[in-house]
């Protein structure tokens, strides 16, 4: 097999794949199981034309990276499980209706809104789901306290994708950890500290922002009867389940249906796999459920398990599958090493090379307008940047180097997309508040969502900023191995294959 000479030409070339799948997804708009298969081709075409192979050994540089996540589509399925029977059973209903038993204000009602979508979020894994369940409810409550609708949009959107961030059961979440060999648990307990921070600050900065606003409480019942026919009928369109879980909320549900979310939580803090601590949620939801008379056995079955068993495979699996095996072949072929040896010139620290594997992983984010095509593509760059330029005296200081790339991957996939404009998240929540709330004299846009997006900014701004300046010391749990290093002679980023 030949190896094509390094020159300006053969990297453009290269990066051509990148190109062709941004354009798909940002200008042609099209599903990334369409965009992926249609990029991981084109880079098997460029693999091909620059090695001078034939086809199975190009394509099978794609299929050895999905060898490697196995593992991770196993766990996805149980996910998805979860978060069906969450949302379902009255999980989610629980938590929402803990939370407004406390009595909403114009001034309270951003920061409580984004209490609840956070532990909703972590609860059921979707942030999608969460936004669209939340949005109707505390939307409708806003406008009947006199709140302010834009800080409350911007509230739900933040809190929707807490869970995404640093919950179990994300695709997101699992990916990241899954492509780093990192457990998900340490990578929570490695960002906790961190995430609960940017919690707090951001609800500072919501309740102040709403001091000006009026005090009188307002019930969310009446808000719920307020929202109209036809906002209901978009909102089934655009996520079948949030109206399940808006009629339970209006119905009610005992409170001790939020136990299956803890459990979950308990049991991986115990350190127990990852698919027991969601397969007991499930169970346990289940069990719960029959008491409340939210479920039957059948359609725990039936109508939850299998078809969210199904849209995994279906959907998510499949994309993952063709997302890695872009990857694999874009990374084969050292696509990416321009971006590479720059980053290494430009860092004179770890701290410094690690806080730009960070901004590779925002731009990915924003070349593919798509939080898990970046975690999938961006993953194994990262992780091979740092394991030859950075070195530990033991595996055991180089596994916090990993759980810092899954937290980068994560956070910048999962809140660097909430300040994209053209990225999938703002234009869903903007979608789903035009269809729910049509009281703005305009529609709202996705710019209008990111403008006061404080925890967007916060996850975003201060990882980038605790990273470079080695100020993560100061973060429980955050810190970085003290014996970390620059090589003193810095290996190329990427071997050739």
């Amino acid at each position: 097999m030949k190896h094509p000479k390094n020159s300006a030409l053969v990297s453009v070339i290269k990066f051509i794949p990148l190109i062709v799948f941004a354009i798909l997804v940002i200008a042609f708009k099209l599903d990334l199981l369409i965009a992926a298969p249609i990029a991981t081709f084109t880079a098997v075409a460029v693999y091909m034309i620059l090695y001078g192979t034939s086809f199975e050994h190009a394509f099978e540089q794609g299929v050895a990276a999905t060898r490697k996540i196995v593992l991770i589509f196993f766990i996805l399925m149980f996910a998805y499980g979860v978060a069906e029977c969450f949302m379902a059973t009255g999980v989610g209903a629980a938590v929402i209706l803990i939370a407004l038993r406390l009595g909403v204000t114009a001034r309270t009602v951003a920061p409580i809104a984004i209490l609840v979508t956070c532990v909703l979020s972590i609860g059921t894994g979707s942030s999608w789901g969460t936004f669209a369940a939340c949005a109707p409810i505390f939307l409708w409550l806003n406008h009947l306290v006199g709140g302010d609708a834009i800080l409350t949009i911007c509230a739900i959107a933040g809190g929707s994708c807490f869970g995404d961030n640093i919950g179990m059961i994300s695709d997101v979440t699992v990916l990241s950890c899954g492509l780093q060999d990192v457990k998900i648990i340490d990578r929570i307990k490695h960002q906790l500290v961190w995430s609960i921070g940017c919690l707090v600050i951001a609800l500072v900065i919501f309740f102040l922002a709403g001091q000006h606003l009026p005090n009188e409480q307002g019930n969310f019942q009446e808000a719920i009867n307020q929202i109209p026919p036809e906002a209901i009928t978009a909102l089934e369109q655009e996520r079948a389940s949030a109206v399940e879980l808006l009629e339970q909320v209006n119905h009610g549900v005992p409170y001790y249906m939020v136990v299956p979310m803890l459990v979950v939580i308990v049991l991986s803090f115990f350190g127990l796999h990852t698919m027991i601590c969601l397969g007991a949620g499930m169970v346990s939801s289940l069990v719960l459920g029959l008491f409340a008379g939210t479920i039957t056995l059948h359609k725990w079955l039936t109508v939850l398990l299998l078809p969210s068993f199904q849209s995994a495979g279906e959907s998510v699996i499949v994309m993952m599958i063709w997302v890695a095996a872009f990857g694999g072949v874009m990374n084969a072929m050292n696509a990416f090493d321009p971006l590479s040896r720059g980053v290494v010139r430009m860092s004179k620290t770890p701290h410094g090379l690690l806080g730009w594997c960070g901004v590779i992983c925002l731009v990915g984010n924003a070349a593919l307008a798509d939080e898990a095509a970046q975690v999938a593509t961006i993953s194994p760059i990262v992780r091979e940047l740092v394991e030859k330029n950075i070195e530990t005296d033991s595996e055991a200081d180089a596994y916090p180097l990993r759980l810092r790339l899954a937290t980068f991957t994560s956070s910048m996939g999962i809140y660097g997309s909430q300040l994209i404009p053209w990225h999938c998240f703002p234009v869903f929540f903007a979608t789903v508040v035009n269809a729910v709330y049509p009281m703005f004299d305009s529609p709202i846009t996705p710019m209008q969502i990111i403008s006061r997006n404080y925890l967007g900014f916060l996850f975003v701004g201060t990882l980038l900023l605790l990273t470079f300046t080695g100020w993560d010391r100061f973060v429980p749990g955050l810190a970085l191995p003290k014996n970390m290093r620059l090589k003193k002679k810095a290996a190329e980023p990427a071997s050739e294959t």
